[in-house]
């Protein structure tokens, strides 16, 4: 009797392709990566699907093969909902045994409330449908549930206290929002810190950083500006960024206290929602 095969991703098989395609011409995973120009290691996660290449990367790799813009043109057929420079790290982040998160004038995608999402994506999408909105907070939603599964991944966020107060979709969704951390964090679902205002300048005062770790491969980081993202392997950089991350932290608040901080921030947001007074959102 036949063993059942696990069916492919689209990501997979994209990788799988590479791979005849590459064997076909008659090179190694080296020879290849020396004409794409990166490391034979990210030609070998291409092609186990792990991670798809950029647009610039497939334009090489249709050159190094002859293959007349073929991975370019499927790369375009893969597009999901999430930016290209992210979807990489989307995927990625439901291996991985430990994540650390950095929130400094937004609450992490992770950790967001719906309500808290919209807000998001309609501050920054200037021409939107309704259906368009939906379709990106379902998707931001689903990847927060991998923190419902016990033990993997552990999770721990250091909030900068001007991601609390920035108050984003109004009170009632704010006071939500940080009533849903406070809750993951005594649940033992999260692992959270808060950097008061107090702490002054701290080691990542001037970027956002994703920190990635898995049981089976090397950690990566991944840090997002406007309109881009920047996945990084490489070890010193990566050690890097964990040594920023956990400079910052030293000075952050106890768990405890950042709990309880969390929790007054909260009902701040709150009797701003009461009768009687103002309930405006801040500028955008």
């Amino acid at each position: 009797m036949g063993t059942k095969r696990t069916p492919r991703s689209p990501r997979q098989k994209y990788g799988e392709e590479l791979r005849l395609r590459r064997i076909a011409a008659g090179l190694t995973q080296e020879a290849l990566s020396e004409q794409v120009v990166c490391s034979p290691t990210l030609i070998s996660h291409w092609e186990a699907g792990r991670r798809l290449p950029k647009p610039d990367d497939a334009q090489r790799i249709d050159r190094a093969l002859g293959t007349d813009g073929f991975f370019v043109r499927w790369l375009e057929d893969l597009d999901t909902v999430f930016a290209r420079y992210f979807a990489t790290v989307a995927d990625l982040e439901s291996e991985a045994t430990e994540i650390r998160l950095y929130g400094a004038a937004l609450i992490p995608g992770l950790l967001q409330t719906s309500a808290y999402s919209l807000a998001v994506f309609k501050a920054y999408r200037p021409n939107y449908t309704a259906e368009e909105l939906d379709e990106f907070v379902v998707s931001r939603g689903r990847r927060g549930l991998m923190l419902d599964r016990p033990h993997v991944p552990t999770a721990w966020v250091l909030l900068d206290e001007a991601a609390l107060r920035r108050r984003i979709g109004g009170p009632a969704v704010m006071a939500e929002q940080l009533h849903k951390i406070a809750d993951m964090t005594e649940a033992g679902r999260l692992r959270m810190h808060v950097l008061p205002l107090s702490a002054g300048a701290h080691a990542l005062l001037e970027g956002m950083i994703y920190l990635l770790t898995f049981a089976d491969g090397a950690p990566l980081a991944y840090a997002e500006g406007l309109h881009t993202g920047n996945l990084m392997d490489d070890p010193a950089t990566v050690a890097a960024c964990h040594t920023s991350y956990n400079l910052a932290l030293s000075n952050a608040a106890s768990l405890d206290e950042s709990v309880a901080l969390v929790r007054a921030i909260a009902k701040e947001h709150e009797s701003c929602s009461t009768p009687g007074t103002s309930s405006s959102t801040a500028p955008r």
